[in-house]
C-alpha cells in the first residue's frame, strides 16, 4: 500500500508573515493593496504559495535595479 503526502495548497496571511519575517499588520497592508495576491474563502484570506514567491522575486529584482 502506497501513501499519499498532500502538501499544503494554501497559506494564511500569518504563516506568509512568518514565512517572509514580516509582521502581521505589514503582510495584511501587502495583502490588502494586492503587492500579495490573495483569494478569499468564506471570511478568510488565502495565498498561494506562489504567489508568495512572485512577491519576492519582484522585490528582489527591484532591488537590483535601485542598487545597480
Amino acid at each position: 500500500m502506497t501513501t499519499a503526502v498532500i502538501e499544503r495548497k494554501w497559506h494564511t496571511t500569518a504563516e506568509v508573515a512568518g514565512m517572509l519575517g514580516f509582521g502581521l499588520s505589514k503582510t495584511k497592508m501587502l495583502v490588502l493593496t494586492g503587492e500579495i495576491r490573495s483569494v478569499k474563502v468564506g471570511r478568510n484570506r488565502r495565498i498561494l504559495p506562489e504567489w508568495v514567491d512572485e512577491y519576492v522575486r519582484r522585490v528582489a529584482s527591484e532591488a537590483k535595479r535601485w542598487s545597480a
